[in-house]
């Protein structure tokens, strides 16, 4: 699987699409102990067509000390789509937000740059440490924001969500995402384990952020054309958006 994601479907990306992903997984190299996190074979590549045209989908996968799983997708289809789609999803014995990140590309321009770093705390704000991290670095001005979809609770004040306009909005869009990754792997190395009584909270906030995101009726549809409702169903909650229901 690696074999092909760095020199097939990566290659083939938008430009964006292939150093975000270079930089995401440079930054976790640089902060955290990763192993490989098992996905069933038969998900982890996937071909299919969609209105005629070949649709790839593969997927990478890590897991840490702090991290149950740390998910990074990359898809197309044919010379019309690419998508890069990233969630980093904490043991729920840790006070960790859940970072997420997709790059949507038609026809050679990103039509949506969405990232954040998403609070699970019953109260819906990040751990002070975050706050003031987030608050020290400068946030770049984009052009062209977008409008957060109705079930966007779930992120916090800090998601940026874009149509960059140029290149130059690329580069910036990239160097957000860079200092959020590094910011939640700085803060997931010297993390402490919290006390059982809290993570229950962290595991409902973890369950309450997939089964919003498993709300996107755009990713649904796109899958559901090429694969039909039963596969997609169990792509959606057993590997792009999946929570463990108890603690172990």
């Amino acid at each position: 699987m690696s074999r092909t994601l760095t020199t097939s479907l990566r290659e083939q990306q938008h430009p964006l699409m292939r150093q975000l992903a270079d930089c995401l997984e440079g930054v976790w190299r640089s902060h955290l102990n990763l192993s490989p996190y098992h996905i069933p074979d038969e998900l982890g590549y996937v071909e299919g067509r969609l209105e005629g045209e070949k649709l790839v989908i593969e997927n990478r996968c890590y897991q840490t000390p702090q991290f149950r799983k740390i998910h990074l997708e990359l898809a197309k289809v044919g010379q019309s789509l690419d998508i890069l789609h990233c969630v980093m999803f904490p043991h729920p014995n840790y006070n960790l937000p859940m970072f997420g990140c997709d790059l949507v590309g038609a026809r050679g321009q990103i039509s949506a740059a969405i990232a954040d770093l998403s609070p699970v705390s019953p109260n819906r704000t990040l751990p002070d440490a975050y706050r003031e991290a987030l608050d020290a670095t400068p946030k770049p001005e984009f052009s062209q924001p977008r409008q957060l979809p109705p079930w966007g609770e779930i992120f916090s004040e800090f998601c940026l969500f874009i149509r960059p306009a140029d290149s130059q909005e690329e580069a910036l869009f990239l160097q957000r995402v860079e200092t959020f990754v590094d910011i939640h792997c700085r803060q997931a190395a010297i993390a402490q384990p919290v006390e059982p009584s809290q993570q229950s909270e962290i595991l409902a906030g973890q369950r309450y952020y997939c089964t919003q995101q498993q709300q996107n009726d755009k990713t649904r549809r796109v899958l559901e054309k090429a694969f039909g409702s039963e596969w997609t169903d169990r792509y959606m909650t057993s590997v792009l958006f999946d929570y463990v229901e108890y603690l172990a």
